[in-house]
């Protein structure tokens, strides 16, 4: 569906274009919302319109509302089934109750989303899969995905990180949202692997890190990582004996041997680890891509970067435990 259709939809079910278009925002990319998020999308002020909208949504039982750390903080949960259904997706995650720590991280995200109007965000694991593969194209081997496995089937889920993408009018820029939750960037590190081969058939990129508050001082070990991950492109010889240490790590066979012993002290970084784990899930192509320089050249160029946007708004207030907002 595009978005036009799925306003369209949602508006059938008694809402102004403003509301619809709003609820399409917060159902594809949050599934929760406060009340200046909605004047922020219509640009009203904060006041009797938005407390109506509010209002009505909460009478109608299509979404729900949960007081916070902050005696006056309201978070809206949209949960309703047909109004998921009017844009396409009943069974969204985003309908589904969640923690008060993640459903912050979520207020975080749609921030982030309504900051930047002039691009076209895509939410659902559909629509980014129909995009980079009919708009560009990509191959679907390029795109990040994981495959589970059960018994005797097997299910290839693609971009599975969950995050927005963003694209520009003229679809040449790519922006891709990650959201820091911890000092640590190894997840991150993950994140890029996972993104590498998408991030190789782009013409231009951007990373765009949001930044809480309080976790500012981390922004230099995630920009480390960057550049580490993806911007070092390894020798062929590294390659090899990377390859051959992880095929022994997996196999658990020489464990002993002084050659394991002596890649498993040259391979302890942890690029090697972020790269272990992407290569048990999508095996030799992650080791192979590992040599090559177009990602270097890329960001050489400046058009594939790093873009490190610390939030306006702060959040510790809505939880006085929560230790990721």
């Amino acid at each position: 569906m595009t978005w036009e259709e799925r306003v369209q939809a949602v508006e059938s079910h008694g809402f102004t274009t403003r509301q619809a278009g709003f609820l399409t925002t917060v159902m594809l990319h949050s599934g929760v919302c406060m009340g200046r998020h909605y004047c922020t999308f219509g640009h009203i002020a904060y006041g009797q319109k938005m407390h109506d909208f509010f209002a009505r949504l909460l009478a109608r039982k299509m979404a729900t509302v949960r007081p916070c750390g902050h005696n006056r903080a309201l978070i809206y949960h949209v949960h309703s089934r047909p109004l998921y259904e009017a844009i396409g997706d009943p069974n969204n995650r985003h309908r589904k109750p969640m923690a008060l720590a993640r459903a912050i991280e979520r207020l975080m995200v749609l921030d982030a989303v309504l900051e930047d109007r002039a691009l076209t965000w895509l939410g659902t694991e559909g629509d980014k899969v129909n995009y980079f593969t009919l708009s560009r194209p990509v191959p679907r081997p390029e795109l990040p995905s994981v495959t589970y496995h059960g018994v005797g089937t097997s299910t290839v889920r693609y971009f599975v990180d969950k995050w927005p993408i963003g694209v520009s009018n003229d679809e040449r820029a790519t922006v891709f949202l990650y959201l820091m939750t911890r000092p640590s960037p190894v997840e991150f590190r993950a994140f890029l692997e996972h993104h590498a081969d998408l991030l190789r058939a782009l013409p231009e990129w951007t990373v765009r890190l949001l930044v809480p508050q309080h976790l500012r001082k981390a922004t230099g070990a995630f920009t480390t990582a960057f550049l580490e991950q993806v911007a070092m492109p390894l020798r062929p010889e590294t390659r090899d004996e990377l390859r051959w240490y992880f095929d022994a790590r997996q196999s658990g066979i020489g464990t002993r041997d002084t050659r394991f012993l002596r890649a498993t002290e040259a391979f302890a970084a942890p690029r090697f680890q972020a790269l272990y784990r992407v290569w048990r899930e999508r095996g030799d192509s992650v080791v192979q891509a590992s040599v090559s320089p177009s990602l270097a050249d890329v960001i050489a160029r400046d058009v594939g970067r790093l873009e490190c946007r610390v939030l306006t708004h702060r959040y510790r207030h809505l939880s006085p435990l929560l230790a990721t907002a």
